[in-house]
């Protein structure tokens, strides 16, 4: 591996740990909110991410996108199959949102979340099958391009599949927020 994709390997494991402490603490603010009746927090989070969602989302998907293809196209990591059905549900939404950024038109998030948790659960597949070998989703392990390779095995737990699934589950939580009017 070249050290521009060694270093690029720890700043998306960074972006990726840090992207998973962020769901923890919006899980645990959801929980504030239903369980404790504790609305304060809530609306204050609510809020900044009705405003900066649909940025943040933006960055996310192009993050993604150029991340994928980084790999693929420069560093020749062979997608597999999982890996080709998740940048379906990602891609996309380059364009969709980068249209709805500009006419800050909030439908979108509907849409971003629909191809969010599908790519969402294509990714919880390919992190079970990474994991516990364990698919629900066929895939070949001995095919050119094996769904359980690990290309890259950030800190002891990051993998592509990992840093695709908190890429969806961001999308999710901040389309989330961004498509109601606090």
């Amino acid at each position: 591996m070249t050290s521009a994709t060694l270093f690029l390997n720890k700043v998306l494991s960074v972006f990726t740990v840090a992207g998973d402490i962020f769901l923890v603490i919006i899980a645990l603010i959801f929980i504030l909110k239903w369980v404790f009746g504790e609305k304060d927090i809530y609306e204050v989070v609510a809020k900044f991410f009705y405003k900066h969602g649909l940025w943040m989302s933006f960055l996310i998907v192009i993050a993604t996108m150029l991340g994928s293809l980084y790999y693929s196209e420069i560093a020749n990591f062979e997608p597999c199959k999982l890996c080709w059905l998740s940048r379906i549900f990602m891609f996309p939404q380059v364009v969709l949102l980068g249209i709805a950024l500009s006419r800050n038109d909030r439908g979108i998030a509907i849409y971003s979340m629909a191809l969010s948790v599908l790519g969402l659960l294509i990714s919880v597949n390919q992190n079970l099958l990474q994991w516990f070998n364990f698919s629900v989703i066929p895939c070949s392990v001995n095919a050119l391009a094996p769904c359980n390779k690990l290309f890259i095995f950030e800190f002891g737990f990051v993998t592509i599949p990992l840093m695709a699934l908190t890429s969806f589950a961001l999308l999710i939580v901040l389309m989330w927020f961004a498509k109601e009017e606090r």
